[in-house]
């Protein structure tokens, strides 16, 4: 869920509730302090609230101005939904400016093993014949590789 990819992120980033509170307003997303407090509880805590969809699409819009700078000039990017593992995998490629050897490195450090082929599968049109979908295990060694 996108829940985990949000804590993931918060981790990641280092920053307190109230940063994630200005990456969502970057990405032209309402939220309160406390909604992001709830979106970061654990599924079974009281007071959890599921991330959406289109909130998460905000949120990672947002994280690729917060990363890098916002262009007064550029149009606001369209939000993309659903948000699958893929899309999230594309934006942080965007915001933290990593190429494909960059995260077949950052993958290296977790022990996991993925070709140029690969990578770029997971970043196709989910109607091109060499897509393929990018699975939550993908997802959590690349953040846990960007963390050490």
């Amino acid at each position: 869920p996108h829940n985990d990819v949000l804590r993931s992120l918060r981790y990641l980033l280092n920053v307190r509730d109230a940063k994630l509170v200005e990456i969502f307003h970057l990405g032209k997303c309402e939220v309160s302090a406390a909604d992001v407090g709830a979106f970061l509880k654990a599924e079974d805590e009281v007071g959890y609230k599921e991330c959406s969809h289109e909130a998460m699409a905000h949120f990672l819009n947002g994280l690729v101005l917060h990363k890098r700078g916002v262009d007064p000039n550029r149009p606001a990017q369209p939000i993309e939904t659903p948000v699958t593992n893929n899309v999230v995998l594309k934006k942080l490629r965007v915001a933290f400016q990593l190429k494909d050897d960059d995260i077949i490195a950052l993958l290296a450090k977790t022990g996991l093993r993925v070709s140029k082929a690969e990578l770029g599968a997971f970043c196709r049109r989910p109607d091109h014949r060499n897509y393929r979908e990018c699975k939550d295990q993908f997802l959590r060694n690349l953040f846990k590789g960007m963390a050490s």
